[in-house]
């Protein structure tokens, strides 16, 4: 596929466009503005309370805790880099971004999905740890250790879009260029395009293998082990305790690959646009909302913590109103 010809810029400034969702009336820009609105708020409360109870409680800073703060901070960052811009776009009708400010809001969305499976990674493998290896648990999942992987999966993650966006910034745009989105992801970018998109789309595809089915791959691994451990425990309460210290890790699992699956098939399957938009746009909020939910509907000890503090606080306010 050879470069066609631009009207434009090969300066690297051209300005990107967000068509949004294309067969959406503006009548129902605003229901959706309201529908989105509630999910973003929803997502910064409830993993923002597991961020305070797991900190405020000292029963929950365990090495299992450690990982879930890192798994909220992560869906707090991830749906700040596009949201905001969609709840402008719907609102205000605020479509444009800047060459720079695509190409961040671009990078920091591959990051932090890398960041997500890198990191449900690791917790797979400390309920592995946990499971198979109790006797080593303490030795091998000490704070340093903790530190040491958390910050491997955050590094690795944001290391592995540099690639892509080096390659994004040099194909060559109109000065205003369409974005078939409601934000700017790496495929409606490279669409988006003037030069040939082949190598790009290549490299798009090899990173989300690395991302996608190798962190599966190894999250399928742990879990084989982990269900060979639990079926040669012998007593029923024991098998039901520990399946029941990775229920709740698998359901967050279940749902990132879900929402991965829904992507995948809106973009490979001959649908119009606006269903490879809504999926990729669901594939964003749908992990970062269900996750608190998940764990503090499913986990005791996170329900515990949060109802603990939660009651301290209306206490210390009945207290301050009867001073």
């Amino acid at each position: 596929m050879e470069a066609t010809t631009c009207n434009g810029s090969v300066d690297g400034s051209p300005i990107f466009y967000l068509v949004g969702i294309p067969s959406l009336p503006e009548s129902l820009f605003l229901p959706v503005f309201f529908i989105f609105l509630l999910f973003y708020i929803l997502i910064i409360l409830g993993n923002a309370l597991i961020l305070v109870a797991v900190v405020a409680e000292p029963s929950l800073h365990k090495p299992m805790y450690f990982f879930l703060t890192n798994l909220s901070a992560l869906d707090i960052l991830f749906t700040t880099t596009t949201v905001p811009k969609m709840l402008s776009l719907f609102l205000l009708g605020d479509r444009f971004l800047s060459f720079p400010a695509c190409l961040l809001q671009m990078y920091l969305f591959q990051s932090f999905t890398c960041s997500e499976a890198f990191i449900l990674v690791v917790m797979a493998y400390d309920r592995y740890v946990a499971i198979c290896r109790p006797l080593h648990y303490p030795v091998h999942m000490t704070p340093q250790n903790n530190a040491i992987l958390a910050a491997s999966a955050w590094l690795t993650a944001l290391l592995l879009p540099i690639p892509a966006a080096v390659k994004i910034s040099q194909m060559v745009y109109n000065n205003i260029a369409l974005i078939y989105h409601c934000f700017c992801d790496h495929l409606a970018l490279v669409q988006a395009s003037c030069s040939d998109t082949t190598p790009q789309t290549l490299m798009g595809f090899c990173i989300a293998m690395v991302v996608s089915f190798l962190p599966l791959l190894l999250v399928l691994l742990s879990y084989a082990h982990i269900l060979a451990s639990v079926l040669r425990i012998r007593s029923q309460e024991g098998r039901s305790k520990a399946f029941s210290t990775c229920s709740s890790h698998l359901l967050v699992v279940g749902t990132y690959y879900s929402s991965i699956a829904i992507a995948y098939v809106a973009y490979r399957a001959d649908l119009p646009p606006d269903f490879h938009i809504m999926g990729n746009v669901a594939y964003a909020i749908l992990t970062p909302i269900l996750n608190p939910l998940i764990y503090t509907l499913r986990n005791k000890d996170v329900k515990a913590a949060i109802t603990k503090i939660a009651c301290s606080k209306t206490l210390s306010e009945i207290r301050a109103i009867g001073l």
